[in-house]
């Protein structure tokens, strides 16, 4: 099975060890994973400022760099759902077509692909799950809790799996963090409130860690948490799962 690992241009800047833990998680699962060193932006922050008619440079380059996967793997439901929705290219859209069908967020490949449900790992804190809004709403990851339906959780059922890992049940489970990309730019206040609302939550479960599937939403809080000096940390869910034992 050979994967192609598609690391958004954020993390690669700002959070490598969250690609690093990605790819070695990955490898440790027995995937042949393969880093195309030409991959930038997938275009999504243009996309979500109104200007998807400038991502045709975006989709060229990511067909260019990911065409010949059996499949694509993300640590990033956001960049992921931006991908599958929107990547096209009236040159070579058959080849967008496949990379849409075979493109998937870490925690929904492992599950959904791998079928992997148990992960033999060790992480003794206590952690809380932020479930990112794309991932949720748009990939299908968690069950959202205004339905009437089974709960269901990708994410927390592999971290259920992780030895002495404590992770609580939030008041707001699914309630939005504030980041949402550029909105954070132009809707400061309203941002940083959200960002504030979902924090509290945590801090009254008393966790030793906030973690996601998404670093960009972990960012947004982490940025508040160390403006408020609080205890508490952030971690992307690909570096809990990556306390696999060889």
């Amino acid at each position: 099975m050979k994967i192609g690992l598609f690391i958004p241009c954020y993390v690669d800047q700002f959070y490598p060890k969250v690609g690093i833990a990605t790819y070695e998680l990955l490898q440790k699962l027995g995937c042949d994973v393969e880093f195309p060193m030409g991959q930038t932006c997938c275009g999504q922050p243009m996309a979500n400022s109104g200007y998807a008619h400038l991502t045709k440079g975006c989709d060229a380059n990511f067909i260019a760099n990911f065409s010949g996967f059996d499949y694509i793997v993300c640590p990033s439901g956001s960049c992921v759902l931006h991908v599958k929705d929107h990547l096209h290219d009236e040159k070579q859209e058959e080849k967008a077509t496949a990379i849409r069908n075979t493109v998937y967020e870490l925690t929904e490949f492992i599950t959904d692909v791998l079928k992997i449900d148990h992960i033999d790992g060790r992480f003794p804190y206590k952690v809380g799950m932020h479930v990112s809004c794309h991932g949720q709403r748009g990939l299908k990851l968690s069950q959202m809790s205004e339905l009437n339906a089974p709960f269901f959780s990708k994410p927390e059922q592999l971290l259920h799996s992780i030895k002495d890992l404590d992770l609580v049940a939030l008041t707001r489970k699914d309630e939005c963090c504030g980041f949402g990309g550029t909105f954070c730019v132009t809707e400061e206040a309203v941002s940083v409130k959200m960002g504030q609302d979902r924090i509290k939550d945590h801090e009254s479960h008393d966790v030793d860690y906030i973690t996601g599937g998404d670093m960009s939403c972990l960012m947004h809080l982490d940025g508040i948490l160390k403006r408020q000096k609080s205890r508490i940390k952030t971690i992307h869910i690909a570096e809990i799962l990556n306390s696999l034992e060889n």
